[in-house]
């Protein structure tokens, strides 16, 4: 296994790697810098789109271009222009909330999470954005939404609330997007001041979420118990995603600036998107939005 920087442009607050197989391009968020970055497998040919806001999650569209969550609802962002379109809130009675992590359901749906920007209150939802653009609610009662991403057959899906410790699984059902039997899979250790943030799971059917704060990202087996861990040379380790042309690269965000006061910083390396490679799993191509 080798652990390489890829690219580091020092986002404030780097997230939701997403690999687009299509034209082998690496796409993440600044989520507190307003930003979407895109580059090659190397780290290269780096591009950069500016949205109207704080981004949570990005998903790509069957049609091009891609979706965009952020502080104020779901935003249509033209990759050819950089040009955003708003297209609906589904919380405009919560000012102190923004849209966080998202990914994309086998079906195409776009599931994303809503967050307490003070990251203290249960304000925050789970939602799904269907093809159609009507929005449902699947969960609430959240602090901090992070991690969406299913099993390779799709009816299970996983899902973090950050700051309760907690991955959580749900019985999916791919017919209509409902998300029930809510459990927890796994309790994580927080004896190092993490917290679960990002994740993704291997065409083994493994889950890997990226523990912030506490530098670490971890591979779960289906069962829950600890299959692998990986130190990394920062501790503000965010989200995670396998790609590269044979989807066995897998990329590892981190953040430059913590968000709140009461979070560490970190070392030179902080911000950078990492490279691991060497790991022996493949990952899984990441579904399109439908709509």
């Amino acid at each position: 296994m080798q652990i390489d920087v890829l690219i580091d442009v020092k986002p404030r607050l780097g997230e939701g790697p997403l690999w687009d197989p299509d034209v082998e391009r690496l796409y993440f968020i600044d989520s507190l810098g307003d930003r979407v970055w895109r580059c090659d497998a190397r780290g290269g040919e780096v591009r950069s789109w500016e949205v109207p806001g704080h981004i949570g999650s990005m998903a790509l569209r069957r049609g091009g271009g891609a979706i965009a969550a952020l502080d104020s609802g779901f935003h249509a962002l033209d990759l050819e222009t950089g040009e955003t379109q708003p297209l609906t809130d589904p919380e405009p009675d919560q000012p102190t909330n923004r849209l966080n992590d998202g990914k994309v359901d086998r079906m195409g749906r776009f599931v994303c999470g809503s967050m307490d920007t003070g990251e203290e209150a249960p304000t925050g939802s789970l939602w799904r954005l269907d093809p159609g653009l009507r929005v449902a609610r699947l969960d609430g009662d959240i602090i901090c939404s992070n991690g969406p991403c299913w099993s390779p057959s799709g009816d299970t899906l996983y899902f973090a609330d950050s700051f309760k410790g907690t991955i959580y699984a749900y019985d999916y059902d791919l017919d209509t997007g409902s998300a029930t039997a809510k459990r927890t899979f796994v309790e994580v250790d927080q004896s190092r001041g993490g917290a679960p943030d990002g994740a993704t799971v291997d065409e083994e059917g493994f889950v890997w979420s990226a523990t912030v704060f506490d530098g670490r990202v971890f591979r779960y087996a289906p069962d829950g118990s600890v299959d692998r861990v990986i130190e990394f040379p920062v501790c503000k380790t965010t989200s995670v995603a396998f790609g590269g042309p044979e989807l066995d690269t897998l990329f590892v965000t981190s953040m430059a600036v913590p968000p709140l006061p009461k979070y560490p910083d970190d070392g030179p390396l902080r911000g950078s998107v990492f490279a691991v490679t060497g790991l022996g799993v493949r990952g899984l191509p990441e579904p399109k939005f439908a709509g």
